[in-house]
């Protein structure tokens, strides 16, 4: 997997081991939300943080620590 940014889609870090109980922990709505699981594949990680008031930088920092 390439380094995570703000433009890489839901879909893209579901799929890293860790990447929802990372998520969890600040709280991502998309988690538990019906609607997200028809939407992954377009939703981008920057834009969720920006929509639901999340610490982008410091989600992506954590996220990147499980794919090195």
């Amino acid at each position: 997997m390439k380094k995570i940014t703000k433009k890489t889609t839901l879909k893209e870090i579901f799929i890293i081991k860790g990447a929802k109980e990372t998520l969890a922990k600040f709280n991502l709505p998309c988690l538990s939300c019906p609607m997200a699981s028809e939407e992954i594949s377009r939703l981008q990680i920057g834009n969720v943080a920006e929509i639901y008031g999340l610490d982008l930088e410091k989600i992506i920092k954590e996220l990147n620590k499980l794919v090195k």
